[in-house]
């Protein structure tokens, strides 16, 4: 499960629906999708590689780059 802070909800750890996991051009990896609380907010939550590859596996995230 890939967890970011939503703005509009103002939560932290809410669920990310559908993330995504890219790469910044730093050589970071950062997750984006929907709130699942709210369904309107694009929420963004900046992961470590083992964190992104352990989403990618689990198959909670896809890979995007």
């Amino acid at each position: 499960m890939v967890e970011g802070y939503c703005v509009t909800c103002k939560q932290k750890g809410v669920k990310i629906k559908n993330p995504v996991i890219s790469k910044t051009s730093r050589g970071g990896f950062i997750a984006k999708g929907i709130c699942s609380k709210c369904n309107k907010t694009k929420v963004c939550a900046m992961m470590s590689k083992d964190n992104a590859e352990k989403a990618i596996k689990s198959g909670d995230a896809k890979k995007g780059y």
